[in-house]
């Protein structure tokens, strides 16, 4: 009989716990209306903004790509062929600032290119902020074009190879021509074993 009252006491408090909790619709309602309208919102502000212009993407039908900005200039239709290709990218892959600089001493056909033998001054945005040396080798590649330096610092040899049409290079600057004009050789890699006629190169002196 005890037993039967204290269960008859659990089932009455639990069900008047039940009563007063407020139902799980009551409460999750506000929130589903508040996203809702926040959702319906976003929806008609994307709508009545103007839409980029896109493109579709050859690989997949559901992929939109956004139209790509061309030169006025470039001709995109023979490019598109690979017609002219080298030489529209020759021209447009320059730094900004770059191009002149570029074709006046890089340029084979430039009366005022660089020779190796000459003595060259490179100034960088980052350290070493100066470097000069002796210019043995040179590789004209358009936009990558880029030429060696060779120096030496305590008696020890230093070469160091720039890009000239990198954003780091600021500046080169020619000290000294060739002696006579210009060297026999294209690459000048013998003065590294040659530290002498190194010397001689440096102080204006021909190699004999």
């Amino acid at each position: 009989m005890a037993g039967r009252c204290k269960w008859m006491h659990y089932i009455s408090h639990n069900s008047f716990r039940l009563a007063s909790t407020p139902p799980l619709s009551d409460v999750m309602l506000p929130g589903l209306r508040r996203a809702t309208a926040r959702l319906m919102s976003t929806t008609a502000k994307t709508a009545t903004a103007s839409p980029a212009p896109t493109t579709p993407y050859p690989f997949s039908k559901s992929a939109l790509l956004p139209t790509s900005v061309h030169p006025k200039d470039a001709p995109l239709e023979g490019l598109k062929q690979g017609k002219g290709l080298m030489p529209y990218l020759q021209r447009t892959l320059y730094s900004p600032g770059k191009a002149e600089m570029m074709q006046s001493l890089f340029s084979k056909r430039s009366p005022t290119h660089l020779e190796v033998g000459s003595i060259i001054t490179v100034l960088n945005e980052q350290a070493p902020t100066t470097f000069t040396g002796v210019l043995i080798a040179i590789r004209r590649r358009g936009p990558d074009s880029s030429f060696t330096l060779r120096n030496i610092l305590n008696r020890t040899g230093i070469e160091m190879q720039f890009f000239p049409n990198a954003p780091g290079v600021k500046e080169v600057k020619v000290i000294r021509q060739p002696p006579k004009g210009r060297m026999r050789r294209a690459k000048l890699y013998y003065l590294r074993d040659s530290p002498e006629k190194m010397s001689m190169l440096a102080g204006g002196k021909k190699n004999k």
